[in-house]
C-alpha cells in the first residue's frame, strides 16, 4: 500500500484541512509556500494520466473548497500535478499541491535542461 493510501485510510497521521468520502487534503510535510497543501483521492490511482474526467471534475471542486477553507481563494494560488519521473513525481498516487498565502514565483524550472527535446 502506498503512502498516501496510508494516510487517506488513516493508518499515518497528517494535519488534515478538509476530507468528504473521496477525498482528503493535508498539509505538506516539506512546504514549498506559506500554504502547502495535499489534495488526493482517497481511492488510489497511480497518477493523472490514469484519472478519468469524473475524479478531476469532483476532485477540481474539492480543490477549490480547499483554497475557501485555508482562506487563499481570493488572494489566489496555484495547483500542480506532476506525472512520472521526469514531472517530478514521486509518490504514485495522484494528488495536488495547493499553494498560496503569498506571492509565488515560477523559478521551478531553472534545473531543467530543455538541449534537444524540441
Amino acid at each position: 500500500m502506498c503512502l498516501f493510501c496510508k494516510i487517506a485510510k488513516k493508518e499515518i497521521a497528517s494535519n488534515i484541512i478538509l476530507e468528504d468520502e473521496e477525498f482528503i487534503a493535508f498539509h505538506d510535510i516539506n512546504p514549498k509556500a506559506p500554504v502547502h497543501i495535499l489534495a488526493i483521492p482517497k481511492q488510489h490511482v497511480d497518477s493523472f494520466d490514469e484519472a478519468d474526467s469524473l475524479l478531476m471534475g469532483k476532485i477540481s471542486k474539492f480543490i477549490q473548497n480547499v483554497a475557501s477553507e485555508v482562506k487563499i481563494q481570493k488572494s489566489g494560488y496555484r495547483v500542480i500535478t506532476n506525472i512520472g519521473e521526469n514531472g517530478g513525481q514521486e509518490v504514485k498516487h495522484l494528488h495536488f499541491h495547493v499553494l498560496g498565502g503569498a506571492k509565488l514565483k515560477w523559478d521551478h524550472f531553472s534545473d531543467a535542461d530543455p538541449q534537444g527535446h524540441f
